[in-house]
């Protein structure tokens, strides 16, 4: 249901450093100086945004101090590149041309994609990639388990005399969960091992298993207790990665209208098969 497609994945991603940075309100304070170039407030809260992320996972006080040291050691040696006429360099202003391209596709994308996603747009393709989900049988169910096939068997027999599997399960089962009656719980198909698997989902509501299913566990006894179609996942647990597909489409949309209003060009013939497969639409 989730499947994303990698190149507005990759744009997604380029995005995620603008997420969450949350300036203070007096966002000019200085918070610093390094002779007489000055760190402001915004300038620190960028540096908290931008945190190498084994950093980012420290508690706010250390993260400002990290962020901090970061800041002036920048300043630091931004001044001592000033004093070299370094800002002046070929080299350093193609990347910053660069980093302005990125970072105007970085506000254009917030704009147009993050900021434009509305909830009801999010729930529409919630619903609409919940019908399109193939219908998927869940059962419920209790195993015994024992070493041996005739031990199986033997459980078997006394099921056939009416006993109890919830009792059996807690008197005689190997399995961990003997003391809750064998219960597995609610499981789909992929869920437990081939052998098993195959077992139960034959079995009708209510019934057990009348031979020994061999696992590379043991010997089971399977009760299934109960069959009903599998509920989709809650909205709330996969709400983030539909509002991911809902800006995948809408990154996808501005960029093929952009591309409709200008001609791209890749002049290298190699590169021009490779990026024409890549940008392929797809289904």
């Amino acid at each position: 249901m989730l499947r994303l497609h990698k190149i507005a994945l990759a744009a997604c991603v380029v995005f995620i450093g603008l997420q969450g940075q949350v300036l203070a309100q007096d966002a000019d304070a200085v918070v610093a100086k390094v002779g007489k170039l000055e760190i402001t407030q915004s300038d620190l809260d960028l540096a908290i945004a931008n945190l190498d992320p084994q950093l980012a996972q420290l508690p706010d006080e250390q993260k400002k101090v990290a962020a901090l040291s970061g800041a002036i050691d920048v300043k630091l040696l931004a001044g001592a590149a000033d004093s070299e006429g370094l800002r002046d360099d070929a080299e350093f202003k193609k990347r910053m041309a660069f980093i302005a391209d990125r970072e105007l596709h970085n506000t254009y994308f917030k704009k147009h994609v993050v900021d434009a996603v509305t909830e009801d747009e999010v729930k529409a393709r919630y619903e609409k990639e919940v019908a399109a989900l193939p219908k998927q049988v869940e059962i419920s169910a209790r195993h015994i388990l024992v070493k041996t096939e005739e031990e199986a068997k033997a459980i078997i027999a006394e099921l056939d005399a009416g006993k109890d599997f919830i009792e059996l399960a807690k008197e005689k089962s190997t399995d961990p969960n003997k003391s809750e009656g064998g219960d597995l719980g609610y499981f789909t198909k992929g869920r437990m091992v081939p052998e098993f698997e195959e077992a139960a989902f034959a079995m009708e509501k209510g019934s057990y298993s009348k031979t020994p299913v061999k696992t590379q566990f043991g010997f089971h006894v399977i009760k299934v207790e109960d069959k009903r179609d599998a509920a989709p996942p809650a909205y709330d647990t996969v709400a983030q990665q539909v509002r991911q597909l809902v800006m995948r489409d809408k990154y996808l949309e501005i960029i093929e209208k952009a591309k409709a209003e200008q001609t791209v060009e890749v002049l290298d013939e190699a590169l021009r098969k490779d990026y024409e497969d890549v940008n392929k639409p797809q289904q």
